[in-house]
């Protein structure tokens, strides 16, 4: 599969430059500034581009020298998956190694994580401080770095982008869970590589991982995706959520529903809204369904703190399904974030910190610019 390529995107990304110019009511000289509605994507308003550029200058302003973010919270520091996420926000707004206002802090991003999987021989990307956690970071870093791989990318990285994506996708395959036979070998993620159990949080970044480095053209057995819709659709319960792991089968966690749809959808598990056929429509479109009934912007954290985590993938759901779905939601979550920002820029996200709350956030936030192909429809 070949590599997608931004190179017709360059236009695009010039013409959001002028359109947050508009929102902000700059203009080139003896220009006039057209209305931010004529350029910026539908339901982006001026509040919105105004309050992403705010946290995209925060979180550029707190990468540490060596390229890294910390997590700013009390949770330790995991400093591969909060770069990683950090890094997947500055790119949801167009920048790239390459190009882009932040493109220098997406390259130092990058050139940290491959550094840090240089020194894992068996191919993880985990950087000090997180090893019990450590398939978090492992995750997040390869969907940002398969991100940056499918860019127009310098030369100078390209083989170590390749490398690191190759090794870090084989360690996933053979690090997955294996529910039997008698389950057709459905399998799942748990916190390290070597535990060869599965819980549903760790699953869902496996599985969107290993489906951004497909799309680039990574080697990745179709059996080890297969084998992770498998393990979600096992852990899909009567109510239609999902619960947390396939060894506690008790009741369905709104927050690991919401990113199991975003993780069919990377897939290609559709619903019939979204193009889908058959029993596996019929499952997607329950799964809906329950994640619709249960989580709304309002109620989105009242389950265990996990208001960002909820948001974040089923943003990303609601992005992907589009219709009434993402026209009523989007609104609602944009303001809800637009107001609660602090002033420094940041979002402090589920008491995990400000570097975690503050990517999340820019990723929703700049999703209708369909810049990140992962998630785009």
């Amino acid at each position: 599969m070949a590599r997608s390529n931004r190179t017709g995107r360059r236009g695009g990304r010039s013409a959001r430059l002028v359109a947050v110019a508009a929102a902000l009511g700059v203009g080139a000289a003896g220009a006039r500034a057209e209305p931010p509605s004529a350029l910026l994507p539908d339901m982006i308003n001026a509040k919105t581009v105004k309050a992403v550029e705010r946290g995209l200058n925060y979180l550029a302003k707190t990468q540490r020298p060596d390229g890294s973010w910390l997590n700013q919270g009390g949770y330790g520091t995991y400093p591969a998956a909060m770069t990683a996420l950090a890094g997947l926000g500055l790119m949801a707004g167009g920048s790239t190694p390459e190009s882009g206002p932040y493109s220098r802090n997406v390259t130092r991003a990058m050139t940290y994580l491959i550094r840090v999987a240089k020194t894992h021989q068996d191919g993880l990307i985990c950087g000090p401080g997180m090893e019990s956690r450590s398939m978090y970071g492992h995750g997040f870093s390869m969907l940002f770095l398969a991100q940056c791989y499918g860019t127009e990318i310098n030369r100078a990285y390209e083989k170590d982008l390749r490398d690191t994506l190759t090794k870090g996708a084989a360690l996933t395959a053979q690090s997955q869970s294996d529910l039997g036979a008698q389950h057709s070998h459905a399998g799942g993620w748990i916190y390290t590589p070597t535990s060869k159990g599965d819980e549903g949080s760790v699953t869902v970044t496996q599985l969107q991982a290993l489906r951004a480095c497909r799309n680039v053209g990574i080697k990745v057995p179709k059996a080890t995706i297969d084998r992770a819709v498998a393990y979600l659709k096992y852990c899909q319960m009567a109510d239609g959520g999902i619960c947390y792991s396939a060894r506690s089968r008790s009741s369905s966690r709104p927050a690991i529903s919401a990113a199991a749809i975003a993780c069919f959808y990377a897939a290609g598990v559709y619903d019939r809204k979204t193009g889908g056929t058959g029993v596996e429509a019929e499952m997607v479109e329950k799964l809906v369904n329950y994640v619709r009934g249960r989580v709304t912007v309002n109620r989105g954290g009242a389950w265990g703190g996990h208001f960002f985590y909820t948001h974040f993938y089923l943003a990303q759901a609601y992005y992907q399904r589009g219709g009434k779905d993402w026209k009523t939601y989007f609104p609602q979550i944009r303001d809800l974030l637009v107001q609660s920002q602090a002033p420094d820029g940041s979002w402090n996200g589920d008491s995990v910190g400000t570097t975690y709350g503050t990517a999340l956030a820019c990723v929703i936030l700049q999703l209708p610019y369909n810049y990140m192909p992962i998630y785009q429809r």
